[in-house]
C-alpha cells in the first residue's frame, strides 16, 4: 500500500472516530479547522507556491 493510501485511510479512520466520539458540529470543526490552521501557518511565499500547484503534484 502506498504512503498516500495509508494517509487517506488514516484520515478516514480519524474522521469516523471523531464523528462517533464528538457531536457533529465539534467533529466538523476539527476536520475543517486543522487544514485551515495548517494553511494559515505557512509563509506567504509557501501559500503562493501551494496555490500554483495542481492537486496531482501535491503528493510528491
Amino acid at each position: 500500500m502506498s504512503t498516500r493510501a495509508k494517509v487517506a485511510v488514516g484520515g478516514v479512520a480519524v474522521g469516523v472516530i471523531l464523528l462517533w466520539l464528538l457531536p457533529l458540529w465539534a467533529a466538523l470543526l476539527v476536520m475543517v479547522g486543522v487544514p485551515v490552521v495548517a494553511y494559515l501557518t505557512l509563509d506567504p511565499s509557501q501559500r503562493r507556491r501551494l496555490r500554483h500547484v495542481s492537486r496531482k503534484q501535491l503528493g510528491r
